[in-house]
């Protein structure tokens, strides 16, 4: 089975290399054809989000024991020889000869007799000779880059935003493992009662550490938990279950979620309303609405309205002044959700940053006219990148004067999150070292009732 395991692996891994394909999407996939047990489809997630996690140290690495150069070998091969030194480098339950056998056979499988030959010839040198110390290189751009991982324009542009000592320890943040957290249904139950019912399913958590409805997952699956599955809890990382406390939704109230999917902060949104007023869930894709759709029946919120639209275009279907609170969790570069998908620092290029951000504008000027005068913007996004974040926020206040800072966004935090508020302001950026959750920024504004001596809407 566990050369299974690693064909698998190996397929999973030339998808993404060679369709730009979502690692997480892909790997649940073929872990659902394969019908893996749980300890095979550890090992599946471990190789294929390690191998891709890694990609550009291993290829430093291999770099000198290929001859021909990696550019040079089918697609395949070099996939199979990244896993496999994966495996060599950071995994020490495999022993070497083990590794390399079974890179063996399967190139064998794949390709012919020479291919094989030189995968074994390769892996056995590196077993022999050991691979080149990363820790001497001088350049500290270069040298993050490979020691943690990261394309060394992303590094680059991390030092510049928060200097050099901060950009290393949310690289080495980066390659950790994020922690599985659930949200608690407060409409339905608490947080010590889902604890208490997860350990008679044989499910060890705890308290979350930042956000109030978190639940960690210390030991066992809580997607298969009879709770997750009745609607009890919501997966979700800590970071992201602020968004809905910080919007401050109170019952009664219509509320816009313009950019929904897929629906973990729109239902939130709605069980703090106790499934009364109105949530309108808006998304681009169709199929990414009947996420939302999805996330709400488990859950049993009435309370959700969805609908296909660009929220560019809200303003063509929805009155000015039409809603009590606005929530826009805009698309981002992702940068602060690298643990959970690798592939984005890697398919994602610096030209794509400043695209992203013309377009976070365009979706927050649209959707300001939509709200009533004295009501809450939330922007939120999952990067760590100011280009998207302080910098939106502040080009927004300077282009609408009918706006200001939410004087009362701190109140409605956690404690432990409170200290890193910017002062007079309501803007608030979390690095993944902060408190082990992903990467996010919060910016709350108001939008005035009059402005310049005039009433609005």
């Amino acid at each position: 089975m566990k050369q299974n395991v690693r064909n698998t692996a190996v397929d999973v891994l030339l998808k993404i290399e060679q369709n730009q394909a979502y690692s997480n999407l892909l790997l649940n996939q073929s872990i659902q054809k394969a019908k893996l047990s749980q300890q095979d489809t550890g090992l599946l997630t471990e190789l294929v989000y390690g191998t891709v996690q890694r990609k550009n140290t291993l290829d430093y690495l291999l770099a000198p024991f290929v001859a021909k150069g990696l550019q040079k070998l089918d697609k395949w091969v070099l996939v199979l020889l990244r896993m496999s030194l994966y495996q060599m480098v950071y995994l020490d339950r495999i022993p070497d000869h083990a590794i390399i056998n079974e890179a063996v056979e399967i190139a064998k499988a794949r390709g012919h007799k020479g291919i094989s030959g030189m995968v074994n010839g390769v892996l056995r040198k590196i077993q022999r000779e050991g691979t080149r110390d990363i820790s001497v290189i001088e350049n500290d751009e270069e040298r993050l880059s490979l020691q943690y991982s990261m394309p060394q324009w992303l590094v680059h542009r991390w030092i510049e935003q928060y200097g050099l000592h901060e950009t290393e320890k949310m690289c080495m943040a980066n390659t950790k493992p994020s922690p599985v957290t659930g949200r608690v249904n407060v409409m339905k139950t608490n947080r010590d009662q889902v604890l208490k019912s997860l350990e008679k399913e044989g499910i060890a958590g705890s308290k979350g550490e930042l956000s109030p409805d978190a639940v960690r997952i210390n030991k066992g699956g809580l997607s298969h938990s009879s709770l997750f599955k009745e609607g009890y809890v919501t997966i979700q990382d800590e970071s992201s279950m602020l968004v809905a406390r910080a919007l401050g939704p109170l019952p009664g109230e219509k509320i816009l979620d313009a950019c929904a999917a897929p629906g973990g902060k729109t239902t939130h949104i709605a069980e703090l309303l106790n499934n009364t007023g109105a949530v309108t869930a808006l998304d681009l894709h169709p199929h990414k609405v009947k996420l939302v759709d999805e996330q709400a029946r488990r859950l049993h919120l009435g309370n959700i309205a969805t609908e296909a639209l660009d929220s560019r275009k809200a303003g063509e279907k929805f009155a000015s002044c039409s809603f009590d609170r606005i929530l826009v969790d805009a698309p981002c570069s992702g940068f602060g959700v690298i643990r959970k998908k690798p592939d984005i620092k890697w398919s994602k290029k610096e030209e794509d940053i400043h695209r992203i951000a013309e377009i976070q504008q365009q979706i927050l000027a649209k959707v300001a006219k939509l709200l009533k005068p004295g009501g809450t913007l939330l922007y939120s996004t999952c990067t760590v990148d100011k280009e998207e974040n302080h910098e939106i926020a502040e080009a927004f206040l300077d282009k609408h004067p009918d706006f200001e800072w939410d004087s009362q966004f701190s109140e409605r935090l956690p404690e432990p999150l409170k200290p890193f508020v910017m002062p007079a302001q309501a803007q608030v950026q979390i690095l993944p070292q902060y408190f082990n959750s992903d990467g996010f920024y919060l910016a709350c504004f108001k939008k005035k009732t009059t402005t310049g001596g005039e009433t609005q809407c």
